[in-house]
């Protein structure tokens, strides 16, 4: 049995049309949102005041960084996904142009990456929604507000609301992506209104001077802010995960790729440099809220409600949208053979992945009530990196090995493109903490386990 077998293209899109099929009801609109729903979120909300305190007022030139390296990927992300409009993102991508191992340790790495993705986010969303509730004079018991050991010197036992609210976001997409799709889409609505009413009040108390001192820890806190701030951008990847449930993916893909990545680089870049310049970068240290921080210290703290009230909403079309891209990733590897079948059935009704859904989501839901994660929240930047710099690569595999197939949408100036995609993502891993390399060989380390003793063997390609 070759670790390197490929899966056909052919072969691909014919299981595409078989009794596990996914509907196609995305159009352009609904991809689009689907990016922002997840891209505007816990980044813009609080990576904007984590990369200050790295970068100082660079943290501009670092969301720039981040956001054209996710350009550079996006491009060789839209070849193949309109070349191969089926479920799995860059899983699917690499076990056509790379071979099964490869794409079992994509697959593994981003099962993992989502996973944490939405435990951490509902933690965040959770803070937020307490922070509300205070306001208005509402407590919940100390013991239920956030997971053991999470709060120095509290008794705390279990996060509700972040368990509550993961469960809630299963439910709505478990019932079918077009239903999601609409919660997102109005969720989505409502944090861009947010931002902009931001960004119009907040201009006016923009200091100058604030911004003198531009990078104030050279071009490294620059470069480790961009390695931090990348999962602001992570969203994308959850477009290409919906390939198979997209209506024309030859052209409705490569735009609601670019179309989200390019609204977000400019808001990321638009709010960072407001709130840098009302704020100075110092006193965001240990600050959660930095956008609605900015507001207040302005004198504007209506405003700042409102700022909190648009997080809350922004998590959680941040939650829906990453639980969306994990289900079907965990469906194409399911579908493939190298995980149970469980993962791959198709509900009769709402024609979605429920089961998966349902069983992804309890465990997402729990590790957000009783596990601090904060230590390995940079795994989801070294997971998202390692697959970019693999679909990269794969584009350049596949126009060499396969250059008759029928392209859609073309990478422009192939290899140059993808080879720079390569360099600024492998540069910004070099930028992530010892501890987040460790924890990364680990996890792979239990994956391969699985693929070897479990995967390799039940695989579909086995015949």
């Amino acid at each position: 049995m070759d670790l390197f077998r490929k899966k056909s293209i052919s072969a691909m899109m014919q299981q595409a049309q078989t009794g596990t099929a996914l509907k196609r009801t995305l159009g352009t609109w609904d991809l689009t949102l689907l990016g922002l729903g997840a891209i505007i979120g816990t980044g813009i909300f609080v990576l904007t005041g984590t990369g200050a305190v790295t970068a100082g007022p660079g943290i501009m030139i670092s969301f720039l960084i981040s956001g054209l390296a996710c350009a550079l990927t996006a491009l060789c992300y839209a070849e193949f996904a309109t070349l191969v409009p089926v479920s799995g993102s860059v899983y699917t991508f690499a076990y056509a142009t790379l071979g099964e191992l490869i794409a079992w340790i994509i697959g593994w790495d981003l099962i993992l990456e989502y996973l944490l993705a939405v435990s951490l986010v509902s933690a965040g969303w959770s803070g937020y929604l307490q922070s509300l509730l205070q306001g208005l004079g509402i407590s919940l018991p100390t013991a239920l507000t956030a997971a053991h050991g999470a709060v120095p010197g509290v008794e705390t036992w279990f996060n509700l609301p972040a368990f509550a609210v993961v469960i809630v976001i299963t439910f709505f997409v478990a019932r079918g992506v077009k239903e999601s799709a609409r919660v997102n889409n109005i969720m989505v609505l409502i944090k861009t209104a947010v931002v902009i009413l931001f960004v119009i009040v907040g201009i006016g108390y923009v200091k100058p001077d604030n911004w003198h001192n531009f990078m104030p820890f050279g071009l490294e806190g620059v470069f480790s802010a961009a390695a931090i701030t990348f999962t602001a951008f992570l969203g994308f990847d959850a477009v290409v995960a919906a390939a198979e449930e997209t209506k024309n993916p030859a052209k409705d893909l490569p735009r609601g790729i670019m179309y989200s990545l390019f609204i977000c680089i400019l808001l990321y870049i638009v709010v960072s440099a407001i709130m840098t310049g009302i704020v100075p970068f110092a006193e965001f240290e240990g600050v959660a809220h930095p956008v609605s921080l900015a507001l207040q210290y302005a004198g504007q703290d209506w405003v700042a409600g409102f700022i909190d009230l648009g997080a809350i909403v922004g998590m959680l079309t941040v939650m829906l949208v990453m639980l969306f891209g994990q289900t079907r990733i965990a469906f194409a590897m399911s579908r493939d053979g190298l995980l149970p079948s469980v993962f791959s059935k198709v509900h009769p009704k709402f024609q979605t992945p429920y089961r998966a859904t349902w069983i992804i989501g309890s465990v997402a839901a729990l590790l957000g009530g009783i596990v601090p994660l904060d230590r390995l929240a940079e795994m989801i930047n070294i997971g998202t990196l390692t697959a970019f710099v693999l679909i990269s690569l794969g584009v350049i595999v596949l126009r060499k090995t396969q250059p008759e197939l029928p392209r859609k949408f073309r990478t422009p100036a192939v290899p140059f493109v993808p080879l720079m995609s390569m360099a600024v993502c492998i540069f910004l891993m070099t930028n992530l903490s010892a501890i987040t390399w460790y924890a990364f060989l680990i996890w792979l380390t239990i994956g391969l386990s699985i693929y070897f003793l479990y995967s390799r063997k039940r695989s579909h390609l086995n015949g």
